[in-house]
């Protein structure tokens, strides 16, 4: 859950939708700012006003004493919340519905009236001279204070859907991306793995650069498939062409052989050509099969085929050559049954390759083991040696055509056995691993019941 979580947080939709998001609020963070210090400086600026046509109405007054009346009888129906009137009269006393006075902490509005204190929250105050006393005029900023809460609401209520829209969306689209991404992948996989005939299924609602990527892919590995069965067309020719010049060379040589002293020099290098030229028929013979199993033409005779009795078989024709090289050579059964489809000649012929390698690259005195068992609705065949083994960097590399290990260059062979083996065993729907015996090399060949 967490490695999922942290895909589609790195995915470039996400990213770009954070971004995005980012940049939204930042910009309405921004605008409401200066929205807000616009109208706060609007509000106070339009209390000021109204402070200064308040004093101009008192300046109209003609002396003292009208003033003293006139805030008297204003301060009565005036709201000492909003609106606070004060005028210190030339004797000393004080009229209105508020008195000011400083300290250490600042200006304070008391009330005149009995049984009320001071005056709470902020105000704007205009004070002048006026007919030998001071007048002072207050206005609430209530309002200047409650927009600010209207401002932040304003942010919560437009900004936070759209912060949680946004993300959702860039949600969706990062795991609808991730899932295109990891089809692309998969099919890159299979065809890194060598299955060249996989191609990216494109969807019908993929983005046009992820319809145009998929179809790059698909050209590529069309581009490697086709280069690769020409490549093999190529072998194929070449070992069908020389298969013939081959053959009349061998008979050439047995011509020449019935001719000649069978104890001279010339027969015993007659001798040496022969195996020569019966090892490049090999060769040959190998690359045609090796040919038509990877064209998948022995599908057509597929049938039922008993693996039980082809191992006993290859077992029986084996273990004379393995006694004569001092191997030991057995079979176990570990299931009852083991029926698969397939073709007969080829499997016996896959597990004979296996045999004839484990005999002849191991030393004297080795365990050969050919097993078969069921697991998880698989059959198992197994071929198991005690030799060398083969290091766990070069189990992909022996599959190869013509690969051979270092030690083995000194040995018979051509490099085509393992290869054969893997191509019978796709042919057949099956998988096949190769694992330290410890010692030794353990190759296990699963396929469908």
């Amino acid at each position: 859950m967490t490695y999922r979580l942290r895909q589609l947080w790195r995915s470039m939709p996400l990213r770009l939708a954070i971004l995005l998001v980012a940049l939204f609020a930042t910009v309405s963070l921004l605008g409401l700012a200066a929205s807000y210090a616009v109208t706060q400086s609007s509000f106070e600026q339009s209390i000021r006003a109204s402070l200064r046509q308040d004093l101009a109405g008192f300046r109209a007054a003609p002396n003292a004493r009208a003033v003293a009346i006139l805030v008297e009888a204003e301060s009565r129906e005036a709201d000492p919340n909003r609106l606070i009137l004060s005028y210190i009269a030339p004797n000393g006393r004080i009229y209105g519905n508020g008195a000011i006075a400083q300290d250490d902490e600042g200006f304070h509005i008391f009330s005149l009236e009995r049984g009320r204190a001071e005056f709470t929250g902020n105000y704007l105050s205009l004070t002048d001279a006026l007919y030998g006393g001071v007048i002072t005029i207050a206005r609430s900023r209530a309002e200047i204070v409650a927009l600010r809460a209207v401002f932040v609401n304003i942010l919560w209520i437009s900004l936070l859907p759209t912060v949680l829209i946004a993300l959702s969306g860039g949600l969706i689209l990062a795991r609808r991306s991730k899932r295109h991404v990891e089809v692309v992948g998969s099919a890159l996989d299979q065809m890194t793995s060598g299955d060249l005939a996989t191609r990216v299924e494109i969807g019908p609602r993929w983005s046009d650069d992820l319809v145009q990527i998929g179809g790059k892919v698909n050209q590529m590995a069309g581009a490697q498939e086709a280069q690769m069965r020409a490549l093999r067309g190529v072998s194929s020719d070449i070992a069908h062409d020389l298969k013939t010049p081959l053959q009349r060379v061998a008979l050439c040589l047995e011509d020449l052989n019935a001719q000649i002293d069978k104890d001279s020099e010339e027969a015993v290098l007659i001798s040496k050509m022969q195996q020569e030229v019966e090892g490049m028929g090999e060769v040959f013979r190998s690359l045609l099969q090796l040919a038509q199993v990877e064209a998948g033409s022995p599908r057509a005779r597929f049938e039922t085929v008993d693996l039980a009795k082809i191992c006993r078989t290859v077992v029986e024709v084996f273990e004379p050559s393995a006694a004569a090289s001092g191997h030991i050579l057995t079979f176990t059964m570990e299931t009852d049954t083991a029926v698969i489809k397939g073709d007969q000649a080829l499997i016996g012929q896959m597990l004979s390759n296996l045999v004839e390698n484990a005999l002849r690259h191991t030393s004297e005195g080795s365990d050969v083991t050919v097993s078969l068992a069921k697991a998880d609705g698989k059959i198992l065949l197994r071929v198991a040696d005690t030799g060398p083994g083969i290091p766990a960097v070069e189990h992909d590399k022996v599959l190869e055509r013509h690969y051979r290990l270092d030690r083995s260059r000194a040995t018979a062979g051509h490099g085509l056995g393992l290869s054969l083996v893997a191509a019978i065993v796709a042919l057949h729907d099956g998988t096949l691993t190769l694992e330290d015996n410890a010692p030794g090399l353990e190759v296990t060949l699963r396929f469908d019941a």
